[in-house]
């Protein structure tokens, strides 16, 4: 079994350096992908370590950083995660795994925007029609993951992504492939994990028709003839993160967990994240992290976070938790998550 693993860390690899092989160039290539909202973290205990997490994952948020994770859990579980954005925007994601024992691990995830209604403004009328319209963002997938031996899991995670502006919308097909590995060095994990591998997307609609302005003594008599506007095809965040984590502390009453994801983007240059979390009796928990560090034209930073949880009865518990992430110059953002173990 141990040649099954190393074999599946060396595919995994192989796989992933060659898909981000055709992107290594001098630029960062930011701002070339579709679907940004794809990239905004999700689940508070995740956001609180600077999203330094894929090495770290063993809850129901594992289906954003590292869909192996989910294999790590002993039972069932949902999390609710609730996001104050940047502008005035917000998101929420939904998650959940139900464990099938030999079967492995089942999971599914939902994450969609708020935006608001905006106004609809033309030339003629910059301060607004009397109409309104509005923006969504969608995704929703479901994963499955499996511990192939004690140490090593690995996980899939096919996602169905949406967009829409107005009357215009585009959708995408994409999967995300994670690792975990517990390393012979006692207190060490390895994990990897490739996201949004997937088709373009383009955006079409009713919205990209328009009627455009004929000079009638040069090009007939019909001054309004119908035409439309053709948008481009785009890729979406295409990320390889490899991540270690460390038990710098592990005892039935302290637990110190330490955390290095290297990310390297499609859209954007390569980056480091480092976090920690420290747990108090298996009840209270502070975090803290750095993400994006080298990167000096980020705006990302530092974050905080804290977490309390509650055992019920049985194997039933109760979490909830708090990220502050710093966003220099655009403030900061705030998130909420509530789970439950059962």
């Amino acid at each position: 079994m141990n040649k099954l693993v190393i074999k599946t860390l060396l595919v995994f690899i192989f796989v992933a350096f060659s898909i981000n092989a055709q992107y290594v160039d001098n630029v960062s290539k930011r701002g070339t992908t579709a679907a940004q909202f794809l990239k905004v973290s999700q689940g508070a205990r995740g956001t609180g370590m600077g999203s330094a997490f894929v090495a770290v994952s063993d809850d129901a948020s594992s289906m954003f950083w590292n869909v192996a994770g989910i294999a790590r859990q002993n039972g069932n579980s949902v999390v609710f995660d609730h996001t104050q954005w940047i502008a005035d925007l917000s998101y929420n994601f939904i998650a959940g795994s139900i464990n099938l024992g030999d079967f492995g691990v089942i999971g599914i995830s939902f994450i969609g925007s708020n935006y608001g209604e905006m106004n609809v403004t033309t030339v003629d009328e910059p301060d607004g029609t009397g109409s309104v319209f509005s923006v969504s963002d969608v995704a929703v997938s479901l994963g499955w993951a499996i511990n192939l031996t004690q140490e090593f899991s690995i996980g899939f995670n096919p996602k169905v992504i949406q967009q829409s502006i107005w009357n215009t919308s585009g959708t995408a097909f994409a999967i995300d492939m994670g690792i975990l590995y517990d390393t012979p060095f006692n207190g060490l994990k390895i994990g990897m994990a490739i996201t949004n591998l997937g088709t373009k997307l383009q955006l079409t609609g009713n919205s990209a028709v328009v009627l455009i302005d004929q000079d009638e003594e040069t090009t007939g008599n019909n001054d309004r003839i119908p035409g439309e506007y053709t948008t481009g095809n785009w890729s979406l965040p295409l990320t390889f993160v490899l991540g270690l984590s460390y038990d710098v502390i592990k005892t039935d009453m302290h637990k110190l967990i330490v955390d290095v994801d290297a990310r390297h983007p499609n859209d954007n240059y390569e980056s480091v994240n480092v976090g920690a979390e420290y747990v108090f009796n298996d009840v209270i928990a502070l975090r803290g992290g750095y993400k994006s560090l080298f990167l000096d034209q980020s705006q990302e930073s530092f974050a905080l976070g804290a977490g309390f949880k509650q055992k019920l009865l049985g194997n039933l518990a109760f979490h909830i938790d708090y990220a502050y992430q710093d966003f220099g110059i655009l403030t900061s953002i705030h998130k909420v998550s509530v789970g439950i173990d059962f």
